[in-house]
């Protein structure tokens, strides 16, 4: 569902963040300059979900994508690379960051956890019509899957070739699904602090359940259910309350739309009272303007979280998601 050039071709991929998961014994574990064994996380929705759960453990999280770099075009230094092979714990999300796959695939990390396989993967596309399950009921109905599912050997939908959507973090209740397995998969590379991460991820998924009821309530009274972003990576978050996104479709963020896309979008705009077009922090908002003056609506930001900077509005994914939960509000008339 991704609209970037990249993901154009019908590769849009599993959420990237490499972590390779190495064991804290004395002869296989490796650690950092400080001594420190480490995890080395693809892009920030994998580095918080690990920093969140190691906590206080001496265990050092590094990621490959700094902040204010967009993840989609990361070229990793040959430093990076050495990381890979060094680290203990590497976590990715196979097909967002190619040049990750990539390095991943060859480097000789023990622990390499693909985040996709951790929960189930859906294909999104430029218009993306969430189903309003009744009363937004988050239960297992056809949506979330077992957690058996997710182990054992279950081929999951994702990846580039199947073109797999990987924005499973701007859906809490999935997010929290790969937490769980993420978790898993840091007690085995370091047992002795199996019941910390445990505390810790039972904290976490406390705190995104809040979140996601604290969406299903604020979204609850709205005049319309559809907004436009020029990024559509809020497929799984459309999906989840009920709501139309509707992408620029086959356009980059720094690309002009199409002619006859913002004639669509005009017209969508009208029908469903749409008042904003969305663009994001850490792309160019061209495309965003370009439509927002062919069709006389607003402007506005809704966050993927693929990174957070100073121009984010908020310190950590809690913080954007709630900013995120405020403009769809604003946008979609809720009360």
């Amino acid at each position: 569902m991704n609209v970037r050039r990249r993901l154009l071709t019908g590769t849009a991929i599993a959420g990237a963040t490499a972590l390779s998961l190495g064991t804290l014994s004395a002869c296989s574990g490796a650690s950092d300059k400080d001594g420190k064994p480490q995890v080395v996380a693809s892009f920030y929705p994998m580095e918080f979900l690990a920093k969140q759960i190691i906590g206080h453990a001496d265990v050092r999280v590094d990621t490959l994508t700094k902040p204010g770099v967009e993840p989609h075009d990361l070229e990793l230094k040959p430093r990076q690379v050495g990381d890979l092979n060094k680290a203990d714990v590497v976590v990715y999300l196979k097909g967002l960051q190619p040049a990750v796959d990539e390095a991943v695939g060859q480097s000789e990390a023990k622990h390499k956890v693909d985040a996709a396989t951790l929960t189930s993967l859906e294909k999104h596309g430029a218009s993306e019509h969430g189903h309003d399950h009744e009363g937004h009921d988050h239960g297992d109905e056809g949506h979330d899957h077992a957690e058996g599912e997710h182990e054992g050997g279950h081929e999951h939908d994702h990846g580039g070739e199947a073109g797999g959507d990987p924005h499973v973090w701007l859906d809490p209740t999935k997010y929290a699904e790969v937490a769980k397995g993420l978790n898993k998969k840091l007690a085995e590379a370091y047992p002795d602090h199996r019941a910390d991460f445990q505390k810790n991820t039972d904290a976490l998924v406390t705190k995104l359940t809040a979140l996601d009821k604290e969406f299903t309530a604020g979204l609850k009274n709205r005049t319309t259910d559809t907004f436009i972003t020029t990024h559509a990576a809020f497929g799984y978050l459309a999906e989840r309350y009920g709501l139309d996104q509707e992408g620029i479709s086959g356009v980059s963020p720094e690309a002009e739309a199409s002619p006859a896309r913002i004639k669509e979008i005009q017209e969508i705009a009208k029908k469903e009272k749409v008042s904003t077009v969305f663009f994001e922090t850490l792309a160019s908002n061209k495309g965003a303007k370009t439509v927002a003056e062919d069709t006389g609506l607003k402007t506005g930001v809704l966050d993927p979280i693929e990174g957070i900077n100073d121009k984010s509005k908020g310190d950590d994914y809690f913080e954007v998601m709630r900013a995120n939960l405020a403009a769809l509000k604003q946008a979609l008339g809720a009360r």
